[in-house]
């Protein structure tokens, strides 16, 4: 009897001991980061006197006075946001131009000096109410590259940018992010010089010793973006798409050791997938606008992204556990072009019609290896609502397998599954398996889970009985499986979108080769005979994710015998590294020479996908 008791004793104390909670795996998120993966979506609102000019990076040279909306309405802009089921929006505050929609006391080139609501103009002000009354969180954009500070270069600029930083953060209530763009120097209008300077975007801006400290002491809560973090990281391209498998950990490569620091990365090649065991929870944020470009340009009207193609970017931003950021370009009145509005709101209905209805209601899930009997740990966490529930396995057990039993065979296209967050990303890879005619077949598997995994299937399938594998180094911690029909619908835009018409036109310039459909030219030029007068030129630079001989800076001239030739225009390809759209030049009359040359003013030979001239 004693010799019992002492080995019930034992027994009940080695199930006390296996039922403890697992122990978090490698880097973890913070308060603040958890708070930010459950966002999912939120908005950026670029909006500058760089929109009354038709260009995409404004040179900073541009006269308060133009900016001067005639219908600006911060709610309409906000209520198409929310329509799409965005949780956030970002104002651009300060864009690379420097011009500041706020009365800032740190430069005069600000709202209060263009003719728009006068001195007591605020549109950050205005887009903060719209936020708010549209139930979204409310974040900065702040450039830290200015084109028009005549200080820039100088420690008086940082001074002032940090003074500017410090209003932002102070005045404008709770903020879930502060933004910070990663491009740096640079050509610009510096107070009337008209050069380029260059910084070192690692010591200049003092960011980890003055510059995130303020945002740390004003907006504790407020997610700090840069290229590599501190808080979340750019994935690394705009088109909206992390890796298939992207980690939300990552380790920087580069300069200044090992911390993430802005610049820092001399390699960025881990930003789409991040690194399994990073040293730094930074997961991706995958930022993409709604149109080619950032800023509103009437020539992409039709170019607006459709519910179908945004779908697609959130399977592969938010279905890979970053998060989704698109921007938004209002037309130079203020508000969001029809196709705009239109668009998010038929987003915003398939994202709500295809994940409302759960197909696993009312389903079981049964598996042999559990963590003892505690049901805090309990298979039946992953059918529940809750993110953060879970299922965990004893400690020993790496690759346990979950059975679900569905209330009745349902059909599907879109699985689910979430991690348990708070302990790490612990999943390697994850293996989904339906029952057909009595076997098991492979339905679908992923690697880093994460935060949230969307898997989409190519097409329906239909099942009542599922089996998921999971592998992992450390007992995995499950705490989500749902399975989703996408909904579909009939879309079109309503107005009718008138195309460029292209002209006809030869590249006759003899020192041009071919590799894999990318263009290269040996020369710094390009000669191209003209059919017929042409009022646009289209430069679509190199497709392969390649970024050698791209053109930044440009010059174009006209000739009739190809040997006399006459400047027609200069001008940039803002942000082409990063968003390598069609650059459209526009002419100010049309060009009726016989030839025209493009030049590459930044390089000796360039690269291409094509050379496209309109009429």
């Amino acid at each position: 009897m004693r010799f019992s008791l002492s080995l019930s004793a034992v027994l009940l104390g080695f199930m006390n001991v296996v039922a403890q909670e697992p122990k978090p795996y490698g880097a973890l998120p913070s308060e603040r980061q958890l708070r930010w993966h459950e966002m999912e979506m939120y908005c950026l609102i670029h909006y500058t006197p760089t929109t009354f000019q038709d260009k995409e990076w404004g040179f900073g040279d541009a006269e308060p006075s133009i900016f001067n909306p005639a219908a600006f309405d911060a709610n309409q802009i906000a209520q198409a946001a929310a329509s799409a089921g965005f949780k956030g929006l970002i104002s651009v505050a300060k864009h690379h131009d420097g011009f500041c929609l706020w009365p800032t006391k740190t430069t005069n080139y600000n709202i209060s000096q263009s003719p728009w609501n006068g001195v007591q103009g605020d549109m950050v002000k205005e887009f903060m109410q719209a936020a708010h009354q549209n139930n979204m969180a409310f974040g900065i954009y702040l450039s830290a590259w200015d084109r028009n500070d005549l200080r820039y270069g100088t420690p008086a600029y940082t001074d002032a940018y940090r003074a500017q930083l410090t209003e932002l953060m102070s005045n404008y209530g709770t903020l879930f992010t502060s933004w910070h763009d990663g491009a740096n120097g640079g050509d610009g209008y510096y107070g009337g010089r008209n050069e380029k300077r260059v910084i070192d975007p690692v010591t200049y801006y003092e960011w980890e010793e003055k510059t995130w400290p303020i945002v740390r002491k004003l907006q504790p809560n407020a997610m700090i973006f840069s290229d590599i973090g501190p808080d979340m990281r750019w994935v690394g391209n705009e088109h909206g798409h992390a890796a298939e498998t992207s980690w939300s950990t990552i380790t920087p490569k580069g300069r200044n050791g090992l911390k993430p620091m802005p610049g820092a990365s001399t390699d960025a090649s881990n930003l789409p997938t991040g690194d399994r065991n990073g040293a730094y929870w930074i997961p991706a944020e995958c930022d993409v606008p709604q149109r080619p470009g950032w800023f509103y340009h009437p020539s992409q009207d039709h170019q607006v992204k459709t519910p179908n193609q945004l779908f697609d970017i959130y399977l592969k931003s938010v279905g890979r556990g970053a998060n989704m950021n698109l921007g938004l370009a209002p037309m130079p009145e203020g508000i969001l072009h029809p196709n705009d509005v239109k668009s998010l709101a038929a987003f915003g209905r398939k994202i709500k019609h295809t994940f409302g209805t759960n197909l696993t209601k009312g389903a079981k899930a049964t598996s042999t290896q559990m963590r003892g009997n505690n049901p805090e740990f309990a298979v039946a966490n992953i059918l529940d609502e809750d993110r953060y529930s879970y299922y965990a396995p004893s400690n020993a057990v790496l690759s346990p397998e979950i059975e679900v039993t569905l209330a009745e065979e349902k059909e599907f296209d879109i699985i689910r599954l979430r991690e348990n967050i708070k302990l790490g990303q612990r999943l390697d890879s994850v293996i989904v398996e339906v029952m057909t005619d009595g076997q098991w077949q492979r339905a679908a598997s992923a690697t880093s889970v994460g935060a949230n995994r969307l898997m989409k299937l190519e097409k329906p399938i239909k099942a009542k009985k599922l089996k998921i594998k999971l592998y992992a180094p450390v007992a995995p911690t499950l705490s989500d499986f749902a399975l989703f029909k996408e909904y579909d619908e009939e879309f079109s835009f309503d107005n009718v979108i008138n195309e460029r018409a292209r002209a006809s036109s030869t590249i006759v310039s003899t020192q041009r080769v071919s590799k894999d459909a990318v263009q290269e030219v040996n020369a710094d030029a390009l000669v191209l005979q003209l059919n017929e007068p042409i009022s646009s030129l289209g430069y679509l630079p190199r497709q392969d994710g390649k970024k050698e001989g791209m053109v930044m800076r440009y010059e174009i001239l006209e000739s009739n015998d190809a040997k006399n030739w006459t400047k027609v225009k200069t001008g940039e390809f803002a942000n082409v590294l990063s968003n390598p759209i069609e650059q459209m030049v526009d002419f100010e009359k049309k060009i009726t020479s016989k030839y025209i040359k493009f030049v590459a003013k930044d390089q000796k030979g360039f690269s291409f996908k094509e050379i496209n001239t309109y009429k």
